[in-house]
């Protein structure tokens, strides 16, 4: 990847940084590609079914430069801002327009509780409902519902039937699945994902199913 201002100054572009690795992207409309994470530190919720708890705290402050260097030395065309909450941290805004400069493919994984708007329009938003299982419902910022675009996508983590339906009754109300994909996923460990896969085909659901691909593969190994 060309750098399109490799003198620009990044002072006061740092970012608290959990892991920066390449693995294959294991969720949204991108899964099985090679992807570059970067795994931002903190976050102000505190979901049941979390599995990323060891970035709410430690990390090490990187500059905006070392980022995309490391990055551009990885080499993927795919690049995946996480969490953590990524967007708890404002120069996350300057790391995605900076990946989007870079002609990466860039995707951002936010909860939902914070506002998307400012996020550049080149990058694909996947976007998280905190379902009542989660613990974290209330945290849901409704605001985000009328911002989203085709290239974002909405995902539901059901945890049991109660947030199926739950997740429906939204659906419905909002029209969600015609202004975005919508992405159901069970909780790991909490629902059985062929219960989940027949609950969408009984209702014929306008719903993506999916799994996280990276469990399958390599089960809760942090880093992949």
């Amino acid at each position: 990847m060309i750098d399109p201002n490799p003198e620009q100054n990044a002072t006061g572009s740092r970012l608290r940084i959990t892991e920066i690795f390449c693995s294959l992207q294991g969720e949204s409309r991108s899964t099985g590609w090679p992807t570059t994470f970067i795994r931002l530190t903190g976050c102000p919720l505190r979901c049941g079914y979390c599995d990323t708890a060891y970035a709410f705290k430690g990390g090490k402050w990187l500059s905006l430069k070392e980022i995309l260097r490391q990055v551009d030395d990885i080499g993927v065309s795919h690049v995946t801002v996480t969490g953590g909450e990524p967007l708890a941290q404002k120069a996350s805004l300057k790391l995605l327009a900076a990946l989007c400069d870079r002609e990466y493919q860039v995707s951002l994984e936010t909860s939902g509780s914070l506002d998307i708007r400012d996020v550049d329009p080149r990058v694909a938003r996947v976007v998280d409902i905190k379902t009542p299982g989660s613990l974290e419902q209330d945290r849901n910022l409704w605001e985000n519902l009328r911002d989203l675009k085709p290239s974002d996508q909405l995902k539901f983590v059901i945890c049991d039937r109660n947030d199926y339906e739950w997740s429906k009754q939204l659906m419905d109300e909002h029209h969600l699945h015609q202004r975005c994909e919508v992405l159901f996923s069970p909780a790991y460990s909490q629902l059985q994902a062929t219960q989940l896969a027949e609950w969408i085909v009984e209702d014929r659901l306008p719903v993506r199913f999916q799994i996280q691909f990276h469990k399958v593969l390599w089960g809760e190994k942090q880093g992949v």
